[in-house]
Parts: structure tokens; sequence; C-alpha cells
């Protein structure tokens, strides 16, 4: 088991699993893809041959749509923007050591030991993670360190960010940077249910007096059908005495 967490420590790329999963694949490629140095490093063959083919499918897709294929080379800012613009929806914010708090529900997670952060030396503000694993506590996993000004470019339906410029002497200048979700689509959504909730109203409303209706009778009016000046009803006449 030690053996095997040394072996994984050597391809660590700090602050971040994804770049550290491609660090693994870029050094199976550099060794022809060969089973038997992947098995000595602790990895799985039939998982890299599938990372191998979906890169393929990827690139047959480029051709297709005449997509120019450009590496980022070892510029890993691009990469892990790339990956922020997929997972911006599942964003943490730090909240102790090795706990942090989803941005958007609130949700308290950890990072996962098994993380290239976990021995980082610091803990990043602001992170992407690709799932939770719920054991005794919900952990991340897969976890990129990331800017938070990308969370706001990229995913901007739910994030921004707001600058706070604090001089003192006049040769402090601190920032603070703050999160806050974006009102846009919780606006949305609220008028849409008081849309739908005047429209349940009125109609309603409309049954209510529908059913509730009845023959109005006004004055003067006959009661019964037919009962006017032309159809009055005949009176008894009276008895005469003596007859």
């Amino acid at each position: 088991m030690e053996e095997a967490d040394a072996a994984r420590e050597k391809f660590n790329v700090p602050e971040s699993d994804h770049l550290t999963l491609l660090n693994v694949f870029n050094q199976w490629k550099s060794h022809g893809f060969r089973d038997d140095w992947a098995i000595r490093h602790f990895l799985h063959p039939k998982l890299l041959r599938k990372a191998r083919e979906v890169r393929a499918q990827l690139e047959d897709i480029m051709k297709f749509q005449k997509m120019e294929i450009i590496s980022a080379a070892t510029d890993f800012d691009v990469i892990r923007k790339a990956i922020t613009a997929g997972y911006f929806h599942q964003a943490a914010r730090v909240k102790g050591i090795g706990e942090f708090i989803n941005i958007r529900t609130g949700m308290p997670t950890h990072l996962h030991p098994t993380s290239a952060l976990y021995g980082l030396g610091y803990t990043p503000t602001y992170v992407i993670y690709h799932e939770l694993i719920l054991t005794s506590k919900e952990y991340m996993t897969i976890v990129t360190a990331i800017d938070a000004y990308w969370l706001a470019e990229l995913g901007s339906v739910f994030y921004s960010v707001r600058e706070k410029n604090f001089d003192g002497s006049g040769s402090r200048h601190q920032v603070e940077r703050e999160f806050s979700k974006r009102a846009e689509l919780e606006t949305e959504m609220a008028k849409q249910r008081e849309e739908t909730a005047k429209k349940v109203a009125e109609e309603a409303m409309t049954q209510k007096i529908s059913s509730g209706s009845s023959k109005i009778i006004m004055p003067g009016t006959p009661r019964h059908p037919g009962a006017g000046s032309a159809h009055r009803v005949s009176q008894t006449p009276r008895r005469r005495a003596g007859i």
C-alpha cells in the first residue's frame, strides 16, 4: 500500500487532480502505451486504454467539425479554465483546513485524502470538483484549484465578483474577492411562480362565480314563464249572501 502511494505521488501535479491524471496519461504515452509500465506503477491498463479511446473520439469529432487542434502544452491555466467551464456549477469555497462549502448550495464538503491538493501545504480558496463521495463525511474527488474570476467569467449565470478596495496609509492596497449568487435565475423563477399562482387564482375565481351564480329575480318580474299581464291567474268570485 505504501509502495502504491509513493508511486502515485510521483505523478502528482500541485493544485489539480485533473492535471495529475493528464500527467499519468502523458507518461504512459511517452512509454509507448505499454501495459507492463502501467502495472509497474500501480495503474490500470484497461482504464488508460479507455482514456486513449475517448481522446481519439474527441479528436475525430474536432476534425469532422473542422476545428483546429491546438495543444495547450504546459500552459496549465488554460487547461484549468477549460475544466472550470465544464464544472463551474460544482464549485466550493474554503471554510477551514481541508473543509469547503458548495458556493451555490452551502453544503459542507471535505477534501479527500487521496487528492493531490491534500498535501499541498496550503488550502486553495476556490476549487471545482468532479463528484462527491459520501462515507462518514461528504468528500470531493478529482479536485482542481481555480481562480475566483474564472467562475464569474465562465459561470456568470450563478456567480459574480464584488471587489472591495481598502486604502490604509496609502501604501497598503487590499482587494477582497467576494462571491454572490447571481439573482437573475432566481428572479426569473420567482416571476414564473408568481404568474402561475395568479393564473390559478383567476381560474378558481371564475369557476367559483360560475358555480355559485343563480337566476336573479328583479322586482316586478313574473315568477313563472308566461305569467304576464296577458296570462293573469283568475280569482274565485265571492259568494253573495242570499243566493
